[in-house]
């Protein structure tokens, strides 16, 4: 099975086994962990959720862990060097049903690090764990991690208004949700964190989900998302092409035209929405990079271009400096 079809596959049915001695890799004793949540995260059924890791790496290969059992949602903090005060919280994907939290974490707070951005990568709830209100439950993450990161700003040395979110498939579709929803009320407020503003200051999506609703939608997100059989105004209030108004940030999007799985349809009808709001935005479709490509593509393949073009971005709508 290609690398392509099986992450199809574990997209779709998300089902993951555990490996023994994996468990207490997902995070070393050496990283900076931050709980979001105070007590217990918003939606708890009581249900028992166990923490699986299944290690997609070739022998000799770059960490390639997928996560799933995530019942305590944290931030995995990553510091710069010589940090400049710019912060992304990153977004891995895996179709609402697992996170590839090395391709689509860890390794994007490298070359984010390299840059004097300092990454929060996000280890969301995943929908369908056993959640009340599950339709919510990742945005109700995304939503309280950017508020965590403002308020504990001057601890974490990080600008309260230079903090972006990066979102890869169906984290790009979480994250285009909080770039386009950030004002939406999804769960009560728990304390003074809540007062903070959960909008971005620029949101970048990689071969994201947007459209819950259009032929060219994603089905397993959609369902791990939503559930299975969800009409069709529930589809288009998750759709982040639909949401797009006044107080969206920029937004910087990434596509390959042979991507077999999310369709580039999906940052098309982005990118027009956007358009049509007058809302700062840039689209990059490169004709070969497939899906899933993180920052790990070799050279010769053109979406590999794209970390360099959102660092211009990134300076241009001053998150870094120029």
């Amino acid at each position: 099975m290609s690398r392509l079809d099986r992450r199809t596959a574990l997209m779709a049915a998300a089902g993951l086994a555990a490996l023994p001695g994996l468990a207490s890799a997902q995070v070393t004793a050496s990283d900076e962990i931050i709980d979001l949540w105070p007590g217990t995260p918003p939606g708890d059924t009581g249900g028992r959720i166990i923490r699986k890791i299944e290690d997609q790496a070739r022998p000799g290969g770059k960490p390639d862990r997928w996560v799933t059992g995530i019942d305590r949602p944290v931030l995995v903090v990553r510091r710069p060097a010589r940090p400049n005060g710019a912060a992304m919280l990153v977004v891995p994907g895996g179709g609402y049903g697992f996170l590839s939290y090395d391709n689509e974490g860890t390794s994007q707070a490298d070359w984010l690090n390299a840059h004097g951005i300092t990454a929060f990568i996000l280890l969301y709830r995943l929908p369908g764990e056993g959640w009340a209100r599950r339709k919510d439950v990742p945005l109700q993450d995304a939503q309280r991690a950017m508020r965590v990161i403002r308020a504990r700003a001057v601890q974490l040395a990080v600008a309260k208004d230079r903090i972006g979110v990066l979102g890869f498939s169906a984290g790009g579709h979480l994250a285009g949700s909080l770039a386009t929803r950030h004002g939406e009320q999804v769960y009560d407020p728990v304390d003074a964190t809540d007062r903070e503003s959960a909008r971005p200051d620029l949101a970048a999506l990689l071969y994201p989900v947007v459209s819950l609703d259009a032929p060219f939608t994603h089905g397993g997100s959609r369902d791990n998302l939503l559930g299975e059989g969800a009409n069709a105004e529930l589809r288009r209030q998750r759709s982040v092409e639909l949401r797009v108004d006044a107080q969206t940030p920029p937004f910087f999007l990434v596509h390959a035209a042979d991507d077999g799985l999310v369709p580039p349809a999906n940052s098309v009808a982005l990118f027009q929405a956007m358009e049509a709001a007058k809302r700062p935005v840039a689209l990059h479709i490169f004709e070969d990079g497939g899906h899933g490509f993180g920052t790990r593509l070799p050279r010769m393949m053109q979406a590999s271009a794209w970390p360099d073009l959102f660092v211009t971005f990134a300076a241009k709508h001053r998150l870094i400096p120029a």
